[in-house]
């Protein structure tokens, strides 16, 4: 493991066309503790997302990163090839974050003093603890959606969690490195439900965080319909895996 890297932690954000929202993260991750790197994994984005990533990590001082992916291979497979890179480089922690800026980075030095509890493993940040919705500008739908979501995705994998479905989280490596990346196959947001229950599945322990989150003021969500079903089905299959201690 590298010395440099086993008490830093690495925040991960995936991009695509996400060229005005990044500038604006980047710095704010960067200012919240001495101990951030980030690395953007950005999926070819047309919008030069990835050549805006470019100029930040040309003046960070080493702290900024990118990753440049051919296509658009979807929020899965872009948070596996972020964690592998950080696995490789020693990373004693790994965080994932969206680049639109509906995640609080503010939260993240809340997120570090969590983690270094005894017995946390990992750092769910969740807009529903304690039966409360922190969520700003969501239409109604939306929320609805994304409430029921959780709900049905709690009942049916029987995974402990308020938000199992959100992409705000930190790791310690040990989860990461335990876990069989390549058995991980979810594309969509549905993946964020799978990491969580095959590492609490394995035995690691968790916190929920209350955050804030704020709806993308710039671009557009990445929200579909067919994201939407592949988590109805996705979550029985889950579960399917988990009964027959195929997980």
């Amino acid at each position: 493991m590298s010395e440099r890297h086993q008490d830093r932690t690495l925040v991960v954000v995936p991009t695509f066309q996400e060229r005005e929202n990044l500038p604006r993260l980047v710095p704010v991750i960067l200012e919240q503790d001495p101990s951030l790197d980030v690395l953007v994994v950005d999926d070819s984005s047309p919008d030069g997302t990835g050549e805006v990533g470019d100029g930040l990590a040309a003046r960070s001082s080493g702290r900024v990163f990118v990753l440049h992916r051919e296509g658009k291979g979807g929020l899965g497979p872009a948070y596996i090839a972020g964690f592998r890179w950080a696995l490789e480089r020693g990373y004693g922690r790994v965080c994932q974050m969206d680049a639109d800026l509906s995640h609080p980075a503010t939260a993240l030095p809340t997120f570090l003093r969590r983690s270094e509890e005894p017995g946390v493993d990992f750092v769910i940040g969740s807009r529903y603890v304690g039966g409360n919705v922190t969520v700003v500008n969501w239409p109604v739908t939306r929320l609805l959606v994304s409430i029921f979501g959780n709900l049905y995705a709690r009942v049916i994998t029987r995974l402990p969690a308020t938000d199992a479905t959100g992409g705000f989280n930190l790791f310690h490596r040990r989860i990461l490195d335990a876990l069989e990346l390549d058995r991980i196959h979810s594309t969509g947001y549905t993946f964020q439900i799978e990491l969580k229950l095959r590492a609490w599945r394995r035995g690691f322990r968790f916190v929920e965080v209350p955050i804030i989150f704020t709806e993308r003021s710039q671009g557009e969500s990445k929200m579909s319909k067919r994201i939407v079903l592949e988590a109805v089905w996705k979550v029985w299959q889950l579960r399917l895996l988990d009964l027959t201690g195929r997980l």
